[in-house]
């Protein structure tokens, strides 16, 4: 068992700001975490780097705060920030990000399709 200042911690030392992780899918490794960076508060630095393909095929974004003990899914918020960012700069969603988005602002809808039944 190590002891709990043995190694890195990603939680926050200091200013007690949320943080921010992502949850994608790597070429490399699978699927993998990780942290955005925590420079600035909010949401701007996940979008920037999601926007600028800082992560391949994005799963979900997950913030914490350790001061205030809680831990939530902010991938829909998230989405939200995409949106709006690119309808502000009269843009589309990048291609490498339309699923994230389409999937936590509602778009997939598993749609049963009737077919014609026959009663014998």
């Amino acid at each position: 068992m190590r002891n709990a200042g043995s190694g890195p911690s990603i939680a926050p030392n200091g200013d007690e700001h949320d943080v921010f992780i992502v949850e994608h899918e790597s070429v490399e490794h699978g699927r993998v975490w990780a942290e955005v960076s925590s420079e600035s508060p909010g949401f701007e630095p996940v979008v920037m780097d999601l926007l600028t393909g800082q992560y391949s095929n994005p799963i979900r974004v997950v913030a914490f705060n350790v001061a205030e003990g809680w831990c939530r899914d902010a991938s829909a918020d998230v989405a939200y920030e995409l949106r709006r960012h690119c309808d502000l700069q009269l843009r589309d969603i990048p291609f490498f990000l339309q699923d994230f988005v389409d999937r936590y602002e509602g778009r997939y809808q598993d749609v049963q399709l009737p077919l014609p039944m026959r009663l014998y």
